[in-house]
């Protein structure tokens, strides 16, 4: 009798038992996919913040050594530096200077704007700027100003900015004084 048992167990395993273990592999396999999809997002949400941070380091970075001014202006899902003309007394685009492009965030990802503690309804579209011609003579009503100034002296507007993914509000925080120093806040600590 002891004989035929082991026969049995030599035989191997059952259809069942390789079932369930190709059923476990699989189901640990597909959670451990999702969530290294979470993380490639929060990862690009990252991304976008730091790269927010290193260009407003840059820009204040040549307001301070070239003595120029620089603003940012914020949309709902991008923003853009501009700088001061002093012949002109006008605000327009950077020529020349790819660094200091429109950035646009990838989809589903948007911006909040936080000055002096209240927030700023952001446009989807870029302002237009003033015309030099109209506004020597007085004509124009609406005066282009960016959100934030990145001064020469390298004093800055202070800020809170929140980059937020909508799909689950994931957000991530930055905070910017008045020296143009920028802080990461967690979004568990507000």
């Amino acid at each position: 009798m002891l004989s035929g048992q082991r026969s049995r167990f030599e035989a191997g395993f059952t259809l069942v038992e390789i079932l369930v273990v190709i059923f476990i592999v699989a189901t640990v396999m597909s959670i451990g996919l999702l969530s290294f999809g979470v993380l490639g997002d929060d990862r690009e949400l990252e991304t976008e913040a730091k790269r927010f941070a290193a260009l407003s380091e840059v820009a204040q970075d040549e307001a301070f050594m070239q003595g120029r001014e620089f603003g940012i202006e914020f949309l709902s899902a991008g923003y853009r530096f501009v700088e001061y003309d002093a012949e002109t007394g006008l605000w327009a685009d950077i020529l020349g200077d790819d660094t200091l492009r429109l950035r646009q965030l990838p989809a589903d990802n948007e911006l909040e704007l936080y000055l002096e503690g209240k927030r700023i309804l952001l446009d989807d579209d870029p302002a237009p700027f003033d015309d030099p011609e109209k506004t020597s003579r007085g004509a124009s009503q609406n005066v282009y100003s960016p959100h934030l100034m990145v001064f020469s002296s390298g004093d800055a507007t202070p800020y809170e900015l929140h980059l937020v993914r909508r799909q689950d509000d994931r957000r991530i925080i930055l905070r910017g004084n008045a020296l143009g120093a920028i802080e990461f806040i967690d979004s568990d600590e507000q």
